[in-house]
């Protein structure tokens, strides 16, 4: 087996948790192969580089394998090989904490819990 459909590839190694999510990624255009969009139903080829853009985290993968069917997070480097930079990774996590700072407008002062947590976040206690 040397092929499979790029959505059911995607779900397979874990890039998405859901088949129609992975299916709804190609059809949005957030999926490559090149410099090419992807459509759901394309086959994924071994050796081919596919680029899959996961919230903000543009993620570049490599088809080493095909699996049969989803594969455990310990069997992920025999189908796949992660070619992402890591300052996709640091931008992700610079969003997630920009994401827990950020207070509304006219919300006020941070309450003592909140500045226990965000003490606890920097080490500053």
């Amino acid at each position: 087996m040397d092929e499979t459909r790029l959505d059911k590839w995607l779900w397979c190694v874990r890039v998405f948790k859901t088949r129609p999510e992975a299916t709804a990624a190609c059809r949005a255009g957030k999926v490559l192969i090149g410099e090419l969009e992807a459509k759901p139903g394309r086959d994924a080829h071994m050796g081919e580089t596919i680029s899959v853009k996961v919230g903000i985290v543009i993620r570049i993968l490599k088809v080493i394998g095909v699996p049969r069917s989803r594969v455990s997070a310990k069997q992920l480097p025999e189908f796949v090989a992660d070619l992402t930079p890591a300052a996709e990774y640091e931008k992700a996590k610079q969003a997630q904490l920009e994401h827990l700072l950020a207070r509304e407008r006219g919300q006020g002062r941070p309450t003592k819990k909140d500045r226990r947590e965000m003490g606890q976040l920097f080490d500053f206690e």
